[in-house]
């Protein structure tokens, strides 16, 4: 985790929720009101943000004192309790918004991520994450993925090169965009994986040709061409499955001996885990 980057994500959060103050709340409770809360689950799922959490309440007061009740990847159940927050009531209602929707979508990741991966139990292929998140929260997003089980994919355009249909197509084919790249990276002096899309048998063959490539994604193949397509690369490579797999079909892709399955749906399309701040009122 970028310490930076996060102070920054969260600097921008709370300059974006609270503006020139918190009205509501200023209107009816006193500046120096103390009180308690828990932050509690409303449903079963995966636990995936607490620390983020946690920095959240203290970035807004450092006096808040937060006891976290449950690791980072722990299942969770309705009414279980994550955190038991006291302090000032004031602070604790401006963390409130941030803190769920941050914990919310990375509990929906991790608890949707674990679900593919328990799909994948006993075979050698790992569950991969893509670049389709959340502007601004990537790396959140990408946490989340990790905590669930699954690995990260590259983090943006700029730690892996991924040569795909469109690079492939502006490039002059399959051939000349392969060996571009090595070049780029020979010139620039990078040393960066590559990786290429394939869209049918006949790609993958050219690529085995051409050679120079560190993994092969298959993508949209029907689980026949992928099992194909992986006795041709015989190991050479590392094998990628791509396009359209879901929580039904991933372990029949994966039994066809790929060493990663990409879900873009593990960030693009997820459930965030329902999750309530109520305040504790002791008499």
């Amino acid at each position: 985790m970028n310490r930076d980057y996060l102070d920054t994500f969260i600097k921008a959060v709370i300059r974006e929720d609270i503006g020139d103050g918190d009205h509501s709340s200023l209107a009816c409770i006193h500046e120096t009101a103390i009180g308690k809360a828990i932050l509690l689950s409303k449903e079963r799922g995966i636990l995936a943000g607490v620390k983020i959490g946690e920095k959240i309440f203290h970035s807004i007061d450092p006096g808040l004192k937060i006891e976290c009740c449950y690791e980072d990847g722990t299942p969770i159940n309705a009414g279980d309790i994550i955190y038991i927050i006291e302090g000032k009531i004031l602070s604790i209602l401006l963390a409130e918004r941030i803190v769920l929707n941050v914990l919310q979508r990375m509990c929906g990741i991790a608890t949707q991520t674990r679900a593919y991966t328990e799909k994948l139990r006993g075979l050698k292929a790992k569950v991969l994450d893509t670049r389709k998140t959340t502007p601004g929260m990537r790396f959140l997003d990408k946490l989340a993925v990790r905590i669930g089980g699954g690995e990260n994919h590259r983090m943006g355009l700029y730690d892996m090169i991924l040569l795909k249909d469109n690079h492939i197509e502006y490039a002059g084919g399959i051939e000349k965009s392969i060996k571009s790249a090595n070049q780029y990276l020979k010139e620039k002096g990078k040393n960066l994986k590559i990786e290429i899309e394939a869209q049918s048998l006949k790609d993958v063959k050219e690529i085995l040709r051409t050679g120079g490539v560190h993994r092969i994604m298959l993508d949209n193949f029907s689980i026949e061409d992928t099992k194909k397509a992986v006795t041709l690369i015989n190991g050479k490579y590392e094998v990628e499955s791509s396009g359209g797999i879901t929580l039904e079909t991933v372990r029949q892709f994966a039994e066809c001996g790929v060493d990663f399955v990409s879900v873009g749906a593990l960030t693009h399309h997820i459930k965030s885990l329902d999750l309530s701040l109520k305040a504790i009122i002791e008499e």
